[in-house]
């Protein structure tokens, strides 16, 4: 009877890849899950990779002309209503903030009062609001091109999570910007594309296939 090989990691990728993928963050002390369903705590390990992919795209960013900002985490609902088509692939994965305090009942427990005049959707992404300021920051050509980047936080709740992969919450950037003319944003948007195949190549080493996303990936 051969030897049985033993492996740092059990199941091998082989045997059961999903559960191999759980078992690689949970011995490299990454991450954990965490008591809000589908949301997890990146520990100080998993956020320094973080902090490093972070720290090298916001370089490349910036030698682009690049400015960073940040705007509010909530975003009325109004203001999604007015871009329906845009939202309508995570409508369903929204968070919605309806009242603003809390009280005790009857019995003690803590109940949301307080209704909100307008529902606020936590943020699932920033372009409605973004340019909301955009529409009052542009009064002529020379104020063009505005390019403006994010690092923030996203909500999307997910049936379905996977640490790192898929979580109800997650870290992210988005680029926002405003051109005077389609052949600019066109230009604009081959350049950041081959920003980030540069990080994902030279920093993660992943390879990358550049093209045009889906209509449903859009």
């Amino acid at each position: 009877m051969g030897k049985q090989i033993k492996t740092a990691i059990t199941p091998t990728r082989t045997e059961d890849y999903p559960e191999w993928y759980q078992q690689v963050i949970k011995a490299s002390d990454m991450a954990e899950r965490s008591p809000v369903r589908g949301c997890m705590v990146i520990k100080p390990w998993g956020y320094t990779l973080w902090e490093n992919i972070v720290g090298a795209l916001n370089d490349m960013f910036k030698e682009t002309g690049v400015k960073n900002a940040y705007f509010p985490l909530f975003i009325p609902l109004s203001f999604l209503e007015k871009e329906a088509e845009h939202v309508e692939g995570f409508a369903k994965e929204c968070a919605i903030v309806t009242h603003h305090r809390l009280e005790k009942n009857a019995v003690g427990k803590l109940e949301p009062a307080g209704p909100l005049n307008e529902p606020l959707i936590v943020r699932p992404t920033s372009e409605t609001i973004i340019g909301e300021s955009f529409s009052r920051w542009v009064g002529s050509y020379r104020d063009l091109p505005i390019l403006i980047n994010q690092w923030a936080n996203v909500v999307r709740w997910e049936m379905r999570t996977r640490l790192f992969l898929r979580t109800s919450e997650f870290l992210w950037q988005e680029g926002q910007t405003v051109h005077a003319t389609a052949e600019e944003a066109r230009e604009r948007t081959q350049m950041m594309l081959d920003v980030y195949a540069r990080l994902a190549e030279e920093f993660l080493a992943m390879p990358v296939i550049k093209g045009r996303k889906t209509a449903v990936e859009r």
